[in-house]
Protein backbone atom coordinates (compact mmCIF):
# COMPACT_ATOMS: atom_id res chain seq x y z
CA UNK A 1 0.00 0.00 0.00
CA UNK A 2 1.48 3.37 -0.95
CA UNK A 3 2.54 5.78 1.90
CA UNK A 4 4.76 8.12 0.82
CA UNK A 5 5.59 10.26 -2.45
CA UNK A 6 8.71 10.09 -4.76
CA UNK A 7 10.27 13.62 -4.16
CA UNK A 8 11.04 15.82 -7.42
CA UNK A 9 13.16 18.55 -8.13
CA UNK A 10 10.28 21.07 -7.99
CA UNK A 11 9.18 19.99 -4.49
CA UNK A 12 12.85 20.05 -3.65
CA UNK A 13 14.25 23.25 -5.22
CA UNK A 14 10.92 25.56 -3.60
CA UNK A 15 11.29 23.61 -0.10
CA UNK A 16 14.81 24.91 0.59
CA UNK A 17 14.42 28.43 -0.43
CA UNK A 18 11.30 28.52 1.45
CA UNK A 19 13.01 26.94 4.44
CA UNK A 20 15.83 29.46 3.91
CA UNK A 21 13.15 32.39 3.75
CA UNK A 22 10.96 31.34 6.76
CA UNK A 23 14.13 30.06 8.73
CA UNK A 24 12.56 31.86 11.80
CA UNK A 25 9.23 30.89 11.79
CA UNK A 26 9.94 27.80 10.04
CA UNK A 27 9.34 24.65 13.30
CA UNK A 28 12.30 23.15 14.24
CA UNK A 29 10.93 19.82 14.33
CA UNK A 30 9.51 19.89 11.01
CA UNK A 31 12.57 21.36 9.24
CA UNK A 32 14.45 18.15 10.62
CA UNK A 33 12.24 15.81 9.34
CA UNK A 34 12.51 17.56 5.82
CA UNK A 35 16.00 17.95 5.68
CA UNK A 36 16.43 13.84 6.48
CA UNK A 37 13.78 13.16 3.56
CA UNK A 38 15.91 15.87 1.33
CA UNK A 39 19.32 14.76 2.20
CA UNK A 40 18.37 10.71 1.12
CA UNK A 41 20.21 9.30 -1.18
CA UNK A 42 19.00 8.27 -4.43
CA UNK A 43 15.45 8.15 -4.66
CA UNK A 44 14.00 10.37 -1.49
CA UNK A 45 10.52 9.90 -0.59
CA UNK A 46 8.25 11.96 1.79
CA UNK A 47 5.63 10.46 3.97
CA UNK A 48 2.09 11.23 3.82
CA UNK A 49 2.09 11.78 7.28
CA UNK A 50 5.08 14.40 7.01
CA UNK A 51 3.44 16.16 3.86
CA UNK A 52 0.31 16.39 6.11
CA UNK A 53 2.22 18.45 8.63
CA UNK A 54 3.65 20.43 5.69
CA UNK A 55 0.33 21.84 4.76
CA UNK A 56 -1.15 22.16 7.72
CA UNK A 57 1.77 24.25 8.69
CA UNK A 58 1.41 26.18 5.23
CA UNK A 59 -2.35 27.05 5.96
CA UNK A 60 -2.05 28.05 9.36
CA UNK A 61 0.56 30.58 8.88
CA UNK A 62 -1.48 31.95 5.86
CA UNK A 63 1.71 31.72 3.20
CA UNK A 64 0.99 31.29 -0.46
CA UNK A 65 1.84 27.85 -1.16
CA UNK A 66 0.15 24.96 -1.84
CA UNK A 67 0.98 21.40 -1.01
CA UNK A 68 -0.18 20.14 -5.01
CA UNK A 69 1.85 22.61 -6.47
CA UNK A 70 4.88 21.45 -4.53
CA UNK A 71 4.11 17.75 -5.35
CA UNK A 72 3.65 18.51 -9.62
CA UNK A 73 6.52 16.74 -10.55
CA UNK A 74 6.30 13.87 -7.28
CA UNK A 75 4.81 10.14 -7.58
CA UNK A 76 3.57 8.53 -5.24
CA UNK A 77 5.94 5.38 -3.69
CA UNK A 78 4.91 1.91 -3.85
CA UNK A 79 6.74 -0.36 -2.62
CA UNK A 80 7.72 -3.72 -3.86
CA UNK A 81 5.93 -6.31 -2.81
CA UNK A 82 7.23 -8.98 -1.33
CA UNK A 83 6.67 -12.09 -2.01
CA UNK A 84 6.49 -14.62 0.82
CA UNK A 85 8.44 -17.78 0.46
CA UNK A 86 6.42 -20.89 -0.84
CA UNK A 87 5.59 -24.18 1.46
CA UNK A 88 8.43 -26.17 0.22
CA UNK A 89 5.77 -29.52 1.15
CA UNK A 90 3.12 -27.51 -1.03
CA UNK A 91 5.62 -27.37 -4.14
CA UNK A 92 6.49 -30.81 -3.77
CA UNK A 93 2.71 -31.67 -3.72
CA UNK A 94 2.17 -29.44 -6.93
CA UNK A 95 5.16 -31.60 -8.88
CA UNK A 96 3.52 -34.69 -7.70
CA UNK A 97 0.42 -33.47 -9.12
CA UNK A 98 1.51 -32.44 -12.66
CA UNK A 99 3.23 -35.31 -12.46
CA UNK A 100 0.66 -37.65 -12.45
CA UNK A 101 -1.39 -35.19 -14.86
CA UNK A 102 1.44 -35.85 -17.59
CA UNK A 103 1.45 -39.70 -16.88
CA UNK A 104 -2.50 -39.80 -17.79
CA UNK A 105 -2.40 -37.34 -21.20
CA UNK A 106 0.42 -39.62 -22.25
CA UNK A 107 -1.52 -42.33 -21.20
CA UNK A 108 -4.37 -41.02 -22.96
CA UNK A 109 -2.22 -40.58 -26.14
CA UNK A 110 -1.07 -43.78 -26.86
CA UNK A 111 -3.86 -46.02 -25.62
CA UNK A 112 -4.14 -46.92 -29.15
CA UNK A 113 -0.70 -48.28 -29.65
CA UNK A 114 0.11 -51.97 -29.00
CA UNK A 115 3.82 -52.65 -28.86
CA UNK A 116 3.89 -56.04 -29.47
CA UNK A 117 1.85 -55.59 -32.68
CA UNK A 118 4.79 -53.20 -34.03
CA UNK A 119 7.34 -55.78 -33.46
CA UNK A 120 5.28 -58.27 -34.66
CA UNK A 121 4.64 -56.56 -37.84
CA UNK A 122 7.86 -54.22 -38.47
CA UNK A 123 10.06 -57.35 -38.95
CA UNK A 124 11.75 -58.45 -41.83
CA UNK A 125 10.24 -61.76 -41.82
CA UNK A 126 6.43 -59.65 -41.89
CA UNK A 127 7.74 -57.84 -45.52
CA UNK A 128 9.13 -60.77 -46.71
CA UNK A 129 5.57 -62.92 -46.01
CA UNK A 130 3.74 -59.86 -47.79
CA UNK A 131 6.40 -59.75 -50.51
CA UNK A 132 5.69 -63.66 -50.94
CA UNK A 133 1.98 -62.52 -50.95
CA UNK A 134 1.69 -60.10 -53.92
CA UNK A 135 4.23 -62.71 -55.87
CA UNK A 136 1.65 -65.10 -55.42
CA UNK A 137 -1.01 -62.62 -56.58
CA UNK A 138 1.52 -61.72 -59.73
CA UNK A 139 2.11 -65.33 -60.65
CA UNK A 140 -1.53 -66.30 -60.70
CA UNK A 141 -2.62 -63.36 -62.64
CA UNK A 142 0.02 -64.17 -65.05
CA UNK A 143 -1.25 -68.07 -65.52
CA UNK A 144 -4.46 -66.61 -66.20
CA UNK A 145 -3.41 -64.44 -68.87
CA UNK A 146 -1.09 -66.89 -70.24
CA UNK A 147 -3.95 -69.81 -70.02
CA UNK A 148 -6.40 -67.40 -71.97
CA UNK A 149 -3.77 -66.45 -74.93
CA UNK A 150 -2.63 -69.73 -75.25
CA UNK A 151 -6.33 -70.70 -75.60
CA UNK A 152 -6.81 -68.61 -78.08
CA UNK A 153 -3.91 -69.20 -79.81
CA UNK A 154 -4.51 -73.19 -80.10
CA UNK A 155 -8.08 -72.47 -80.57
CA UNK A 156 -7.10 -70.34 -83.84
CA UNK A 157 -4.56 -72.49 -85.09
CA UNK A 158 -5.97 -75.78 -84.75
CA UNK A 159 -9.51 -73.98 -86.28
CA UNK A 160 -8.06 -73.95 -89.85
CA UNK A 161 -8.75 -77.51 -90.26
CA UNK A 162 -12.55 -77.11 -89.69
CA UNK A 163 -13.14 -73.70 -90.86
CA UNK A 164 -11.82 -71.60 -94.24
CA UNK A 165 -12.90 -67.96 -93.20
CA UNK A 166 -10.94 -66.07 -90.48
CA UNK A 167 -13.87 -64.59 -88.99
CA UNK A 168 -14.78 -68.13 -88.23
CA UNK A 169 -11.67 -69.24 -87.07
CA UNK A 170 -11.71 -65.80 -85.03
CA UNK A 171 -15.45 -65.84 -82.94
CA UNK A 172 -14.22 -69.88 -82.33
CA UNK A 173 -11.28 -69.44 -80.36
CA UNK A 174 -12.58 -66.12 -78.66
CA UNK A 175 -15.65 -68.58 -77.37
CA UNK A 176 -13.02 -71.14 -76.45
CA UNK A 177 -10.75 -68.67 -75.02
CA UNK A 178 -13.87 -67.08 -73.09
CA UNK A 179 -14.66 -70.34 -71.56
CA UNK A 180 -11.12 -71.01 -70.61
CA UNK A 181 -10.74 -67.75 -68.80
CA UNK A 182 -14.62 -67.80 -67.02
CA UNK A 183 -12.67 -72.08 -65.65
CA UNK A 184 -9.92 -70.08 -64.70
CA UNK A 185 -11.51 -67.50 -62.66
CA UNK A 186 -13.96 -69.90 -61.20
CA UNK A 187 -11.11 -71.72 -59.78
CA UNK A 188 -9.21 -69.33 -58.86
CA UNK A 189 -12.56 -67.80 -56.84
CA UNK A 190 -12.75 -71.32 -55.50
CA UNK A 191 -9.37 -71.99 -54.13
CA UNK A 192 -9.06 -67.67 -52.57
CA UNK A 193 -12.38 -68.74 -50.66
CA UNK A 194 -11.51 -72.04 -49.62
CA UNK A 195 -7.88 -70.09 -48.46
CA UNK A 196 -10.05 -67.31 -46.59
CA UNK A 197 -11.97 -69.74 -44.80
CA UNK A 198 -9.09 -71.17 -43.60
CA UNK A 199 -7.84 -68.63 -41.69
CA UNK A 200 -11.36 -67.11 -41.02
CA UNK A 201 -11.95 -70.76 -39.08
CA UNK A 202 -8.50 -70.69 -37.60
CA UNK A 203 -9.68 -67.15 -36.21
CA UNK A 204 -13.22 -68.65 -34.61
CA UNK A 205 -11.90 -72.24 -33.63
CA UNK A 206 -8.95 -70.95 -31.27
CA UNK A 207 -10.63 -68.91 -28.56
CA UNK A 208 -13.05 -71.52 -28.81
CA UNK A 209 -10.56 -73.83 -28.07
CA UNK A 210 -9.00 -71.56 -24.76
CA UNK A 211 -12.60 -70.85 -23.57
CA UNK A 212 -12.63 -75.16 -23.94
CA UNK A 213 -9.67 -75.45 -21.65
CA UNK A 214 -10.23 -73.00 -19.34
CA UNK A 215 -13.86 -74.35 -18.41
CA UNK A 216 -12.29 -77.81 -18.47
CA UNK A 217 -9.83 -76.41 -15.88
CA UNK A 218 -12.49 -75.12 -13.91
CA UNK A 219 -14.09 -77.93 -13.92
CA UNK A 220 -11.43 -80.15 -13.13
CA UNK A 221 -12.26 -82.19 -9.62
CA UNK A 222 -9.45 -81.77 -6.86
CA UNK A 223 -8.62 -84.39 -5.01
Amino acid sequence: MASSFLIGEKFREKIKDFMKKEESSFPADLRAELELCLTQGGRSTIPFKLARKLQTFLQESGFPIYLHELLEDSDVYLPEVQKPPRNPELVARLERIKARLANEEYMQITRNINCQQLNRHGTLADIGKQMRSVKAVVVTIFNFLVTVVAALACTYLGSQYIFTETAARVLCAVIVASVVGLAELYVLVRTMEGELGAVASAAHVTPLLRSCITVSRVEEPQF
